[in-house]
């Protein structure tokens, strides 16, 4: 008879890396992710199917980031302060009541724009104090050699359930319109919230009392800006998110309208971009360049391409595989940025640094998406693509100008989990930069 060593010895065993919050924090980001894609679209077509033009889809799109840059910052002391767990699952609490609101709203009738936009704006809210909470609680689940492979699997799960959602999502409002997505996004936040409820924070030391909410804030701005690499790269994207953001929250629907077939191909579309990040990821668990924000920041220059796309407009099978090929590069960025992040920055100020890299990545996008229906009257709504394509490279032409971004090295070991105000290295030396990502 088999002794229980013996059954235990022979039963698979996970990676060392993929840990129990790991695997927790996993499944609930693949169920997040196949109802939000979803409902990306569904609220753009709601505004679209109640009579709306671009100028309204812009409008509800930015209600829901601009919430988003008022309170991140504010989100990313409170997730250094108060168990990160708690912090997620509140913000998905929120994000329920507001998806779920917005789906009644839309099956009664016909909502009325700014219903629309309180509706979204609670829901940006949520996700301001989600997202620097769950960027910490990964960042710090995630330890050894393997974690640039553990955040590629991740967000290789992660941009899977993107591809299902998107293309589901897209089919379901086609066939039975957006507010049965939209409830069915409501029920995906739900069960995240439940997994993520599970989550244990034993690992992370207590926190010391502070001076405040001020002096954290203080704090996390001097470590983000003591990295010039970090702030590079951060305003790099401040501008490319909200090009990217206005191209495909409101000419994308647009374009898909006018010349594309309608929600469809648009989600078929944005499915190829998921499956892109997917293969993305799968390279990512076996590439490991050395100079990680060099080669991530090279794989941004292709984030130009869908807006082109869009601009000419190129047929549907064309775009799907720009936007899988957008997809694939971007994803090498993502996890080379995460692995930067992970290696620089002090555990107990991830939650703080991350705010100040969302803040920066999205304080641009409502003032783009709520200008993108004025821009698309000015200049025509193909000058407008083509020029947001030309932002992109030159933001990222600008990036590479940093010698922080070209020469940060990949370390064996994070190089900042000492006191605050550890050293600080050049990366033009031999040696990693020293602190924070």
């Amino acid at each position: 008879m088999t002794s229980a060593a013996e059954s235990r010895a022979r039963r698979p065993r996970r990676p060392e890396w993929a840990s129990r919050n790991y695997s927790l924090l996993t499944a609930a980001a693949v169920v997040t992710n196949l109802g939000s894609h979803g409902a990306l679209i569904a609220a753009a077509f709601a505004v679209i199917e109640t009579g709306g033009d671009g100028g309204d889809v812009g409008l509800v799109a930015a209600a829901r980031t601009l919430p988003l840059v008022l309170f991140l910052l504010i989100g990313g002391a409170v997730a250094d302060r108060l168990p990160r767990h708690r912090v997620m699952v509140a913000a998905n609490a929120l994000n329920v009541v507001s998806q779920g609101a917005f789906a009644v709203l839309v099956l009664a009738g016909e909502p009325q724009l700014w219903q629309m936009m309180l509706l979204t704006a609670l829901g940006g809210t949520g996700q301001a104090f989600f997202s620097p909470a769950a960027e910490g609680m990964l960042l710090s689940t995630v330890s050894g050699e393997q974690a640039s492979r553990a955040f590629a699997v991740f967000r290789m799960a992660m941009q899977g359930a993107a591809v299902g959602g998107a293309a589901l999502g897209g089919a379901m409002v086609a066939a039975i319109g957006p507010g049965w997505v939209l409830a069915a996004d409501a029920a995906a936040f739900a069960v995240a919230a439940s997994l993520r409820s599970f989550l244990d924070v034993g690992h992370i030391p207590p926190r010391e009392p502070g001076g405040g909410l001020l002096a954290d804030l203080r704090e996390g701005w001097r470590e983000f800006t003591g990295r010039p690499w970090l702030w590079a790269v951060v305003v790099q994207f401040s501008v490319a998110n909200a090009v990217v953001a206005a191209a495909e929250a409101v000419y994308g629907p647009l374009v898909a309208r006018d010349h594309l077939g309608g929600a469809g191909p648009w989600g078929l579309a944005l499915g190829c971009f998921g499956a892109g990040t997917v293969a993305g990821a799968l390279l990512m668990t076996r590439w490991k360049p050395r100079r990680l924000l060099l080669a991530g920041t090279l794989c941004v220059f292709p984030l130009a391409l869908p807006s082109a796309a869009l601009a000419v407009p190129v047929p549907v099978a064309a775009l799907c595989a720009v936007m899988f090929v957008t997809g694939v590069t971007l994803e090498v960025f993502g996890v080379s940025w995460m692995t930067a992040l992970h290696q620089e920055i002090p555990e107990d100020k991830l939650s703080r640094v991350a705010a100040y890299d969302w803040f920066g990545s999205v304080a641009l996008v409502p003032l783009a998406t709520a200008l993108a229906g004025p821009a698309e009257e000015g200049v025509g709504r193909t000058s407008a693509l083509w020029g947001c394509s030309a932002l992109v490279v030159v933001v990222t032409a600008a990036a590479l100008c940093v010698p922080d971004v070209r020469n940060l090295r990949r370390t064996s070991t994070p190089v900042a989990k000492g006191a605050p105000g550890a050293d600080n290295g050049s990366a033009d030396a031999e040696r990693p930069v020293g602190g924070l990502g």
